[in-house]
This record gives C-alpha cells, structure tokens and sequence, in this order.
C-alpha cells in the first residue's frame, strides 16, 4: 500500500521522513555497536516487509555498517535509488560491552549497567561512545537531511536502535537521559512528518511501524 502524501495546512506536501532500524543480525541480540554482524535471514525478511508496505521514498540513506548498509544496497537496486552512506548514522560503540548480552552484562557489571539504563547521558559504557558526542553528529546529520530536502520529498533512512532514540529524541525534545525510555525493535520504522512553519521547522512523529513484537 502507498500512503497518501501528507499536506500541511496550507495545502503543502510535508516532508517525510522515515527512520528504519536493521532488522535482525547474526549472533542474536546483544550490544553490537560498532561489530560489524552482517544480517540474519530473518532480519533481510523483516525488512522487506516493512518496506514494501511503507515506501515510495525518493532519497535513500543509511549507517556504513553491514547490517545496514548491505540492505540499503538491495533496496535502492530494486527502487532505483542509489543509497547515501553517511559515516554519521554508525551505532554508537558500547567499548567493552561490545559483543556481549544483557543478562551477561548483569552478572557480571549489573549496577554499572543498571545505571547506563537508568540514565545513558551520565553513565557510558566502559571505553565506548559519549552520549554527548553521539547527539553532536547526528544533530549536524539531522539539519542537513532537513535543509538539503523540500516539502513533498520522501527520504528513508537506515540506522540503529541507537541512532534512532537519538533522533527521535531531536523531533520529540526528549532528555538524553531518557533515551532508554524509546524502545525501538528490530526492523521498526519511525515516520516524520516535517512542516515549515515561518522560518522554523516543525518535526512530528506520525506513526511507528514494525513487522515483530
């Protein structure tokens, strides 16, 4: 199904934007960061169902990392749409919680954990990426994507989990602190729906669609 093209309230199309995570990788679930696990073929299925119920898109951009990128590849030959590889939308890394899972993790760093839960910004992972610093460089990505794209154009971006509680957290003002509160599964995709009111833009979540629980 294509959906109908949003207007504002002018009558102007809006600029949509959809956010896709990767579906799931090989290796099962657990802090993969910068670990470049290629898809499972769940996860190639996944995102096939989600994106054929969701598109068109007329630009097409993703993470460089495999799990996301070998898919924008596939995407963009069966659409006809070159992807944009953007170093800026790589997951954060998780340092030396990389490679390991959760119920791991709590035996063997629980409180270090429960606090990077509980509070991202102010608790890192041992030896990985500052919060901080992540919400940077996809800020600068995120003003890019809205003043290089015009009202009426559809663009498709593929990231991570990560990545995208980042963004969403742009469109929704939410404290970084907070991120873990946005839980965003395997192969879900987040639309935005961005309007120019005057001189400012004006992003609002639309809807979140996902294949799995």
């Amino acid at each position: 199904m294509i959906p109908p093209d949003f207007k504002n309230r002018s009558g102007e199309s809006s600029l949509v934007i959809d956010l896709l995570r990767h579906g799931a990788p090989v290796g099962g679930v657990k802090y993969r960061g910068k670990l470049d696990d290629p898809l499972a073929p769940e996860g190639w299925e996944a995102m096939w169902a989600t994106t054929r119920d969701h598109g068109p898109w007329d630009h097409l951009f993703s993470s460089p990392l495999i799990r996301c990128a070998a898919f924008a590849h596939a995407l963009g030959e069966r659409v006809k749409l070159t992807p944009r590889i953007d170093p800026r939308l790589r997951e954060m890394s998780f340092g030396d919680w990389e490679g390991r899972t959760s119920a791991e993790l709590l035996a063997a760093d629980g409180d270090r954990l429960t606090r990077f839960w509980k509070n991202p910004l102010e608790n890192p992972p041992p030896g990985g990426d500052n919060l901080r610093d992540v919400h940077t460089r996809l800020q600068g990505f995120w003003h890019d994507t809205l003043n290089s794209h015009r009202p009426g154009e559809r663009v498709l971006i593929i990231a991570h989990g990560g990545v995208i509680r980042v963004l969403l957290s742009l469109v929704l003002l939410t404290p970084l602190e907070h991120l873990s509160r946005i839980t965003v599964p395997y192969a879900a995709l987040a639309r935005i729906r961005v309007d120019r009111i005057g001189d400012t833009w004006m992003p609002r979540l639309v809807f979140c669609g996902f294949t799995g629980a």
